[in-house]
């Protein structure tokens, strides 16, 4: 038996276009003091990245593969990444080798290191409500004789969609430059491509720009709404605030949630017209009545998926207002300068009401892998035995 141990060094979540690196060890488990134990042999190992697509059939109305098939996918020799999954592969990493004709002793121990980069025109990772992208690292190994066995570790990749263009030119830095520094701009020169996209991240999402809107209805004017910017990174909180005293019409609640809209492209749909599935990631809900201002906060969690567009699926993020207001004035109650006893104000029983709702589309990019990986469902890390 062999014990073959994958590791990424540095977690489980990458960003596209990043270097994955993964340790692969493979241990003969039985003691070197044992004099029955014989050596034990591997063939070949190699590893691959793919992505794995999954459709729900009762949602997603995906095209005919036809009946072309892999003539070598029955052989025992062959690696298939994907074989055995569910849905089907729609992006796979040229397989490297890690080694041929590997000998180990009782209680020798052998590590190889792979590296790829995580292609940056694949999908992010994404578990929808009709789709989902799954990413694995693959290594296949095989003794001689004997079947190819799979060792698979999850990961999660998240993709920088929808950047906007940068308004200054593409041979300055992004960061701002110190003149205290000699050497500082030849270190940026080396910057590594996750360094340079999490920089131009950190310019997108740090622009703020207050974001006024009247709240009306038809009956006349609710609120104020002020947000200070629209563009925001996983694990920011989104704040925005409510200004009640200009309104005509008394709000008597309001509630704000994080929604994020999963639309399927019109020619995948499975039926015409078919409703975008909506998923709620956090709600506030606060009583307003008699109130001049109020504000609320809202985090984006690290585990979500930023938005992003591919030929079968779009995913999109707005906030989601909803309005209670009362149809008649409301009368704010009235405390006389010198009174001296406790008074006690008792709400209406029975007011007539109103209630309305507002989306307001926000964007949401990526952000730090190191940050996401803390939350990730995944480890990093699996195992199997040979």
């Amino acid at each position: 038996m062999i014990e073959v141990v994958a590791s990424m060094a540095r977690g489980p979540v990458f960003l596209a276009g990043e270097l994955l690196e993964c340790l692969i060890t493979f241990t003969n488990p039985m003691s070197h003091l044992s004099t029955s134990a014989s050596s034990e042999m591997l063939a070949w190992a190699s590893a691959q990245i793919h992505c794995q697509f999954h459709a729900s059939e009762n949602r997603v109305a995906l095209p005919a593969q036809g009946n072309k098939q892999d003539v070598q996918a029955d052989s025992d020799t062959v690696l298939i990444p994907s074989r055995g999954e569910r849905g089907q592969c729609v992006l796979d990493t040229p397989p490297k080798i890690l080694f041929c004709d590997l000998r180990l002793d009782p209680g020798e121990s052998k590590t190889y290191s792979y590296s790829e980069l995580v292609p940056v025109d694949g999908p992010p990772s994404f578990r929808g409500q009709a789709v989902k992208y799954v990413y694995k690292l693959t290594i296949g190994c095989q003794r001689v004789n004997s079947p190819i066995k799979l060792l698979r570790v999850p990961f999660r990749v998240l993709v920088l969609q929808g950047m906007p263009e940068p308004p200054f030119p593409h041979d300055e830095e992004v960061s701002p430059s110190n003149p205290f520094l000699e050497e500082e701009e030849a270190s940026r020169r080396d910057a590594t491509a996750l360094e340079r996209a999490l920089d131009m991240l950190m310019v997108t999402t740090s622009r703020r720009c207050p974001h006024m809107f009247n709240i009306t209805n038809t009956r006349g004017k609710v609120a104020k709404f002020c947000i200070f910017k629209t563009v925001y990174r996983l694990g920011e909180d989104i704040v925005g605030t409510f200004n009640f005293s200009e309104g005509d019409i008394p709000c008597l609640q309001y509630s704000v949630s994080l929604q994020s809209e999963e639309e399927i492209q019109q020619q995948y749909q499975r039926r015409p017209g078919q409703a975008v599935s909506v998923t709620g990631h956090g709600r506030h809900l606060e009583s307003c009545l008699h109130t001049a201002s109020s504000h609320f906060s809202l985090p984006i969690p690290l585990n979500v998926t930023p938005g992003f567009s591919t030929d079968i699926v779009t995913l999109r993020w707005r906030l989601h207002f909803e309005f209670v207001t009362a149809r008649e004035p409301m009368e704010p109650p009235t405390v006389l300068q010198n009174q001296s006893e406790v008074t006690v104000w008792a709400g209406a029983e029975h007011v007539d009401v109103d209630t309305f709702s507002w989306n307001l589309p926000v964007k949401v990019l990526p952000t730090n892998p190191a940050l996401a990986s803390y939350v990730s469902q995944f480890t990093g890390t699996n195992s199997i035995n040979i």
